[in-house]
């Protein structure tokens, strides 16, 4: 078995090339590209701690941005074993490592479900053994990143490899005169009317204002006009009672996403009361998970609108 083993990690070093972008890693004969996605130009929070206190420090980089999820089939690897050949290429190639960590000492789940990850069955991710390694080093034009997700199951081993370089960025100071304006980074209110006149008309409200980091149940600092104007609706109304919903896109298992959409709605609840003075009697919090979309969960667009948290009113008399 050792030998098998040694074998197995002399041959990642001797094989079919990885992605084209930041570094051009290699890849065992045995690996599958299952997917790729890449963007021109789009801006990635990478990871430079691990998960601890309710967060984790990121990196906001920019550029041309390229995640391609590996399957390497068949390997009796473990998992720092498969790692650590790409890690000597990382270092070879000049990168220097940002941040290195292993399951519990990541974060465990709430790093898991802090980072982006591709979906399974492309990407699988036990939480019980996974490692997660940034990396960074200064290109010709500009800083470029690497980000390594490492996991395994029973029969194979997986790769999550992200690359962002600087390429595709347009030269500070250009502009562009045409075309639609550049996506926000939250959501702006969708209703014309009044808040309160909307929530009751129709039952519920998507707080469209709401900015979470992606698969992480906290909270941007704000201030959200919509969590002002449902507290002032609150006051107003000392006898209504209020439930907090959490949504989000179809990435990742039900169970998984259900405890995530829960916490979002807490950390609504949280913030309600502690800055707003809301009557924690009034206010409950409940997550639906994926099972309630607003839009497709098949485009990036569609993903950004299902994640989301709601009000809706649980009152029953006027």
């Amino acid at each position: 078995m050792l030998i098998r083993c040694v074998l197995l990690i002399a041959s990642l070093v001797f094989a079919l090339p990885g992605a084209v972008g930041a570094v051009s890693l290699t890849f065992p004969a045995n690996a599958t590209l299952m997917r790729e996605n890449s963007v021109a130009a789009d801006s990635y929070r990478l990871p430079v701690s691990a998960w601890a206190n309710g967060q984790m420090q990121t990196l906001v980089a920019k550029g041309h941005i390229t995640v391609q999820a590996w399957k390497l089939s068949a390997t009796g690897l473990t998992s720092l074993q498969i790692l650590e050949p790409l890690k000597r290429q990382l270092r070879d190639a000049e990168f220097q490592i940002m941040l290195e960590c292993e399951t519990a000492a990541c974060g465990g789940f709430d790093f898991r479900y802090g980072i982006e990850v591709i979906p399974e069955p492309d990407m699988h991710v036990d939480l019980g053994d996974f490692r997660f390694l940034s990396a960074k080093r200064a290109g010709a034009h500009g800083d470029e990143f690497v980000a390594l997700l490492i996991s395994r199951s029973k029969n194979a081993g997986y790769v999550q490899l992200t690359q962002i370089g600087t390429a595709d960025l347009p030269p500070p100071g250009d502009t562009q005169a045409d075309g639609p304006p550049p996506e926000a980074t939250g959501h702006t209110l969708p209703n014309d009317l009044p808040f309160a006149e909307t929530l009751e008309q129709q039952g519920f409200f998507i707080l469209a204002d709401l900015v979470f980091e992606t698969g992480s149940s906290r909270l941007g600092a704000g201030p959200f006009a919509s969590l002002k104007d449902l507290a002032d609706y609150l006051s107003a109304h000392p006898n209504r009672t209020v439930a907090l919903v959490g949504h989000t896109d179809s990435q990742g298992s039900l169970a998984n996403n259900i405890a995530l959409s829960k916490k979002r709605a807490q950390a609504v609840v949280k913030r309600l009361i502690r800055e707003f003075g809301a009557s924690k009697r009034q206010l409950s919090a409940e997550g639906n998970g994926y099972l309630s979309p607003i839009a497709s969960n098949l485009t990036k667009a569609g993903r950004a609108k299902n994640r989301r948290v709601e009000v809706i009113i649980t009152s029953t008399q006027p």
